[in-house]
């Protein structure tokens, strides 16, 4: 039987965390952090399956390369304890194929973030291979823009979407996109 999860929380710098550093790490990348003048090298971290970025119609072409959109957004806030990313946590039903899951989570993604304007990274990660591992932990990372698009940038703070509604709304509907998935498979 699947399990349910949809967490969420905030990339910030109040915290001490970067957008690059979280991106490098979920992606299992390599990116160099323009503020900083660090280099955030995961790239030997296993068990990264699927990595994406999806954007609303319209965004700028930069916007889909990794290292590019996250040091825009460090460079779109100005602050020492700025809000850089909104970060979901989803648990992926292990009952599905891979691609089954990829599919699913990223409806998801389209319909209830892309939609509103963000702009999502998405990083799928499969069960560690680690001996007491739980072999059916496929899970996903979707780090969000907090920003409006604007132009070929980021405009004003989306404040609309830190409410808790939104956020109810969101652990809603990922319930009913795995329970239709389940129906529509049988």
């Amino acid at each position: 039987m699947a399990q349910y999860r949809l967490s969420a929380s905030v990339i910030g710098r109040s915290s001490g965390r970067s957008a690059t550093a979280a991106a490098a790490y979920r992606a299992g990348e390599r990116i160099y952090d323009r503020r900083t003048g660090q280099t955030h090298d995961y790239s030997r971290k296993g068990g990264v399956h699927h990595t994406e970025i999806l954007c609303p119609d319209g965004a700028p072409a930069w916007m889909r390369n990794r290292s590019e959109l996250w040091n825009g957004v460090e460079a779109a806030e100005t602050r020492r304890n700025s809000q850089l990313a909104r970060e979901i946590q989803l648990s992926l039903p292990h009952e599905l194929t891979d691609q089954q899951r990829i599919n699913l989570v990223r409806r998801f993604i389209e319909d209830q973030f892309v939609a509103r304007g963000m702009v999502a990274d998405l990083a799928v990660h499969e069960p560690s291979q680690h001996d007491m591992a739980d072999d059916r932990n496929h899970h996903a990372h979707i780090m969000l823009t907090t920003r409006e698009l604007l132009g070929e940038g980021f405009g004003k703070k989306a404040r609309d979407w830190n409410d808790r509604e939104v956020l109810a709304t969101w652990r809603e509907e990922w319930a009913r996109y795995q329970n239709r998935e389940f129906e529509r498979l049988g």
